[in-house]
C-alpha cells in the first residue's frame, strides 16, 4: 500500500470506524509542572477549516490548561479497532478562551460551542472540574445559552509536528512516520513496524 497523507490515513480510519461510538475518542498526554506525565480521554471535534490542527473543547477550570500553558506540548494516541490503526500524533497546545484577541479563532471557539449537544455545553455549568464534590443540585443548572461560550469554556488546539500511523494487520504490519519540516511541508516515510 502506498501511503497517502496521514491527514487523508485519518479521515479514512475515521470513515472505517464510524460505527464505532469511541472512534472520535482519543487520549491526548500532556507533562505537568512536576514533570510527571498526565494523560486524559477527549473527543475529536473536527478540524480547524483548512489547518491540519484538531479540535476539542475543555474547561479552563481543569488542570490540562494549566498544564499547557507550563508546557504547550502533548502526544495524542488514537486506536482505531475496527481497522486495528494507530496514529500518534505529537505536536503543539493552544488554548483560546474569552479573552485570547483573535477575531478568527474566537470565531471559531463560538462555532464549536455553538456545535456541542445542549448535554455537552451544561457541563460546562457545572461546578469545577477536580474541586470537592458538590451537592447533587449543583450538577442540575440552567441549559446555557447556544450561541454564547460560557466563559470557561475553551477551545483547544492541537498542531501536529509528527505523526507515527501503524496498521496492526498485515504481516508484516505497515508503519509511516510523517514529519513537518521547518518550512512547514509534510515529509513521509514507511518505517519498520
Amino acid at each position: 500500500m502506498t501511503s497517502l497523507s496521514w491527514r487523508s490515513q485519518l479521515a479514512r480510519a475515521l470513515h472505517r470506524n464510524r460505527s464505532l461510538a469511541d472512534s472520535r475518542y482519543l487520549q491526548l498526554a500532556t507533562v505537568g509542572e512536576n514533570g510527571r506525565p498526565a494523560n486524559r480521554t477527549l473527543v475529536f471535534r473536527g478540524f480547524l477549516d483548512q489547518t491540519d490542527w484538531l479540535q476539542f473543547a475543555t474547561d479552563a477550570r481543569s488542570a490540562k490548561v494549566e498544564q499547557i500553558e507550563d508546557c504547550p506540548w502533548g502526544e495524542i494516541c488514537w486506536y482505531f479497532g475496527k481497522t486495528r490503526e494507530q496514529f500518534r500524533i505529537s505536536g503543539s497546545l493552544q488554548v483560546i478562551g474569552p479573552e485570547d484577541q483573535q477575531p478568527y479563532l474566537q470565531q471559531a471557539r463560538t462555532q464549536l460551542w455553538q456545535n456541542l449537544s445542549d448535554p455537552a455545553r451544561l457541563q460546562f455549568s457545572w461546578p469545577a472540574p477536580a474541586a470537592p464534590r458538590s451537592t447533587t443540585t449543583a450538577f442540575a443548572p440552567p441549559t446555557p445559552d447556544r450561541h454564547t461560550p460560557l466563559p470557561q469554556f475553551c477551545l483547544l488546539l492541537f498542531d501536529p509536528h509528527q505523526v507515527d500511523h501503524l496498521e496492526l494487520r498485515g504481516d508484516p504490519q505497515n508503519r509511516w512516520l510523517y514529519c513537518r519540516n521547518s518550512t512547514g511541508t509534510w515529509e513521509s516515510r514507511a518505517v519498520n513496524p
